[in-house]
């Protein structure tokens, strides 16, 4: 209910209301972003720009109990157009992939990294995993943001725990034979 007031005063005007709003979205929007985009610059780019569509835009928002919702939906949204932006990119020079230093230290350990496991599945199921179980949203609340069924939804969560079964348990294997 204190969100609903913050939003209501954003909605009027009060500049503090919508700083104590996007704070408490603050780092769920940049997981969801990060899982997205993969790069930090990328993520603050996004962020701006959804923060500022947001502030433009709240006027608008006609039911404050679906603000998350929206801003996560706009968020998304800025996060395909960086993609897109990126696929038209050239990239000059790559690092090859033997001198990434973060794969080459979670190869030679025996722990199970879940995140980066997350990161390997497709976008879709990235996205789903991460609003599921980071964000706490509903299957109906997902559907709504993703603009699918939630049908849709629960077989994106199926499939994608599906897949992070199959990598988690080679691994946990591994580690016990290793003992």
């Amino acid at each position: 209910m204190e969100n609903e007031l913050d939003i209501k005063k954003a909605q009027r005007g009060d500049h503090e209301a919508f700083i104590r709003l996007f704070r408490q979205l603050e780092s769920q929007l940049y997981r969801l972003a990060k899982t997205i985009l993969m790069k930090d610059e990328d993520c603050a780019d996004a962020l701006q720009e959804t923060t500022l569509k947001v502030y433009k835009g709240l006027i608008n928002l006609r039911h404050p109990k679906f603000f998350k919702t929206w801003v996560i939906r706009i968020l998304i949204n800025e996060c395909n157009q960086l993609l897109r932006i990126r696929e038209r990119t050239v990239v000059v020079a790559e690092i090859p992939e033997e001198m990434d230093v973060s794969y080459a230290h979670f190869e030679n350990s025996g722990a199970v990294d879940l995140q980066s496991f997350i990161n390997e599945l497709d976008e879709s199921l990235r996205i789903a995993i991460v609003l599921f179980y980071y964000e706490d949203l509903s299957i109906k609340q997902i559907a709504d943001v993703l603009d699918i069924s939630e049908g849709a939804v629960k077989a994106r969560l199926h499939r994608a725990r599906r897949l992070l079964s199959k990598q988690i348990h080679p691994v946990r294997e591994e580690g016990l034979a290793n003992e």
